[in-house]
């Protein structure tokens, strides 16, 4: 059964759900290619600027940036070429290998990151104006959906808090042992800055 054919949609929940997230999949390249097209850069181009400008250097090299977006090193290292040719990026050298480097954003790429990381606007906005309970329904349902994802090896990765080796969950109850504390639904994170993997 297909979730595209409309009489199988249309009479079944479940169906709907995965058409109406497909859709929205479709609003975030719209978004996107509309502020790529404003600023002659690719999405892709915009997205890398956006992920180095918040996360640390160490995740800023060709071969981390490779796993986090799926696609091939040599994409990677060509989009990486063309944002330094325009400005944006510079690479820096690791001091252990003469071969590897890590990216940072000049001042000319945090300008463009400032104009163009407002993409998501609109659907910030629509969010804003739920309550508390279905903002948290929705957050439960969006993270348990990634962590069946990143299981089944669809998202390849993740540093979400169920994947972090301080997260338990003893009694059903989860718990940041770095942060020493319960995390209720709205704690967990899908993009940790303290991720750690065992």
């Amino acid at each position: 059964m297909s979730v595209f054919n409309l009489n199988q949609q249309n009479s079944n929940l479940d169906h709907k759900i995965v058409a109406g997230l497909e859709r929205i999949s479709n609003v975030f390249r719209i978004l996107l290619w509309d502020k790529s097209k404003r600023h002659q850069l690719s999405p892709i181009q915009i997205q890398l600027l956006i992920f180095i400008n918040y996360h640390s250097q160490k995740l800023s090299t060709v071969s981390y940036l490779a796993q986090e977006f799926n696609l091939s090193k040599p994409t990677i290292s060509d989009t990486i070429k063309t944002l330094e040719q325009k400005g944006y990026i510079k690479k820096v050298p690791v001091q252990d290998d003469a071969r590897s480097y890590t990216i940072e954003i000049t001042d000319l790429g945090k300008n463009v990151i400032f104009e163009t990381e407002n993409y998501t606007d609109p659907l910030s906005a629509i969010v804003s104006k739920s309550n508390a309970a279905d903002k948290e329904i929705l957050w439960k349902t969006i993270s348990d959906m990634i962590l069946q994802l990143n299981r089944m090896e669809i998202i390849t990765v993740q540093r979400t808090c169920y994947n972090c080796k301080f997260f338990s969950n003893e009694k059903n109850v989860p718990f940041c042992g770095l942060l020493g504390q319960e995390l209720k639904n709205e704690d967990i994170r899908i993009d940790c800055g303290e991720f750690c993997q065992d």
